[in-house]
């Protein structure tokens, strides 16, 4: 697997997302969309009938616009549930509220002695796919844990600091009372 570039090539803030190949596929820029990493958004014990059990919702909320690639959602994912379901099992429920709908392009171009003749540069600059992400607004909530007990409560809001340092903005835990 290649390596990611770092993410200030993807960081432009007012890109307008770019979601859709064409149906035509000879004529299309994007032959293919990449595969999404997050394996599941909803885990835990949550019904839509089992909700009114539920009395506190923690949230991680995004103070700025950012790009959220899919694969820093999906390691978020995996930790948050992993120490949930080892410190609280079966008296959570977690979402991923976000979806990567932006499709990331890269223009690769061959740098080092000798790489003009193989380089197009901004000649065919469209970029082939590199990955997904989602576009964050501020103010929007990333991930959502809903807690029966205050030991649920505690170990959600050490489990969402843990998480805090892997989004790429700066974000808020905001607790409240269902």
């Amino acid at each position: 697997m290649a390596s990611l570039r770092k993410a200030s090539s993807y960081s432009k803030k007012t890109v307008r997302p770019y979601t859709r190949k064409s149906s035509k596929r000879k004529k299309s820029y994007i032959k293919a969309v990449p595969q999404n990493k997050i394996v599941k958004f909803n885990m835990g014990k949550g019904k839509a009938e089992d909700m009114k059990k539920y009395k506190f919702i923690i949230q991680l909320l995004s103070e700025e616009k950012v790009q959220v690639r899919d694969n820093a959602l999906e390691s978020c994912r995996m930790l948050i549930n992993k120490s949930m379901e080892r410190e609280v099992p079966g008296t959570f429920c977690f979402r991923v509220k976000v979806f990567p709908h932006h499709i990331l392009r890269e223009n690769k171009t061959a740098a080092g002695a000798g790489a003009d003749r193989l380089s197009s540069g901004m000649k065919h600059s469209f970029g082939i796919t590199a990955g997904r992400a989602a576009i964050v607004n501020p103010g929007k909530d990333l991930f959502e844990i809903l807690c029966i007990t205050e030991k649920g409560v505690q170990a959600a809001k050490r489990a969402m600091k843990k998480v805090k340092p892997k989004i790429p903005c700066k974000s808020k835990i905001i607790f409240s009372k269902i």
